[in-house]
């Protein structure tokens, strides 16, 4: 990697409750999340990107060097993080994050220890910190809009936690809360469930993490 292109960031990325209903998940927490290394722009990430619920682009899981991961679909990373300075780096495939969560925990593998992520834009990141959840959450996928609400919020709660470091104001945030909300009305409404706001209610998000600060 050459070096001054990107910079490396350590994200709190520690676990949310169960917020949805049990039988969601069949392994919820198997590995408790603790922290995310982060590659980024030396100079920032773009902010403007809304998160819509349309594929994140320029973001990938980066390979740890010698993580035991060869089971998992790989690819260069530098073919989808552009800028940030990877050479022969390996990534996970974009179409491998299923295969990932399934991968890590038949196997027991803490992704802390396989994969850090790349990405230089907010809803890249977002994404990135939703799969994160996926990751040490495993489901069947039998309830996908509340499987999403559980991984979008802790990916909401991740992004408050670390705002500083991302250089999020509190009017990009209280946006991307919105365009949250708005998305996952749209996965219940398309499952033909009932959906409440309250579910991913800003101020009880901030809750969860002031109360992980202070433990």
């Amino acid at each position: 990697m050459r070096p001054g292109l990107a910079t490396l960031t350590r994200l709190s990325t520690a676990p949310l409750p169960l917020l949805v209903p049990a039988a969601v998940f069949d392994a919820f927490g198997w590995c408790a999340s603790t922290t995310l290394d982060w590659w980024h722009p030396a100079g920032g990430i773009d902010l403007a990107t809304p998160v819509d619920g349309t594929d994140p682009t320029r973001m990938v899981f980066v390979f740890a060097a010698g993580a035991p991961a060869g089971f998992l679909p790989r690819e260069l990373a530098r073919l989808h993080a552009y800028g940030l300075g990877f050479e022969d780096e390996e990534a996970l495939a974009p179409y491998g994050i299923d295969d990932a969560t399934d991968g890590l925990f038949g196997r027991r593998l803490p992704p802390r220890d396989v994969l850090a992520l790349a990405a230089d834009n907010l809803n890249a990141l977002f994404w990135g910190l939703h799969d994160w959840a996926h990751f040490h959450n495993h489901g069947p996928l039998d309830e996908p809009a509340w499987t999403e609400l559980q991984c979008d919020t802790a990916a909401l709660a991740w992004i408050v936690a670390n705002r500083a470091e991302i250089g999020l104001d509190e009017g990009r945030l209280a946006r991307l809360h919105a365009e949250l909300v708005a998305l996952s009305a749209r996965r219940f409404a398309g499952e033909g469930k009932p959906f409440d706001p309250a579910w991913m209610d800003l101020a009880r998000v901030r809750r969860f993490v002031d109360a992980e600060r202070a433990s």
